[in-house]
């Protein structure tokens, strides 16, 4: 899987959708690719009281739900077709979920790939 079709899968979930007063979602898509050859994608959600979660906790949501954990390749992408780094809590949630995503390759930005180990040089765990 490239992450040219990745980032496709992630930009076609990309609906700005106004929810409520409070609460918007879709501004940015995920897409994940795991060691399983499947592809996983997902919105964040986006609340007044910041009670909201990353378009890759939802992506990483819907892997785990189907038995997967092993994530070989993510992006996500903002509503303007931007690649977008994953923030730092998502970073560390892919890290714990398996003992191998460390090494899982991660575009920070157009022709960037980082792994989740470079993305954490100060890992607690070592």
């Amino acid at each position: 899987m490239s992450f040219d079709e990745l980032y496709k899968a992630a930009k076609a979930v990309v609906k700005p959708n106004k929810l409520s007063d409070y609460a918007e979602a879709g501004g940015v898509g995920a897409a994940i690719y795991t060691e399983g050859g499947k592809v996983y994608t997902g919105v964040c959600i986006d609340t007044a009281c910041s009670m909201g979660f990353c378009a890759e906790h939802a992506a990483a949501a819907a892997m785990i739900t189907a038995g997967e954990s092993r994530v070989i390749k993510m992006i996500a992408v903002g509503w303007d077709g931007h690649i977008m780094p994953p923030c730092g809590r998502c970073r560390e949630f892919i890290s714990q979920i398996h003992k191998d995503n460390l090494e899982t390759e991660v575009m920070v930005k157009e022709g960037v790939v980082k792994t989740i180990r470079e993305l954490l040089p100060f890992d607690w765990r070592e």
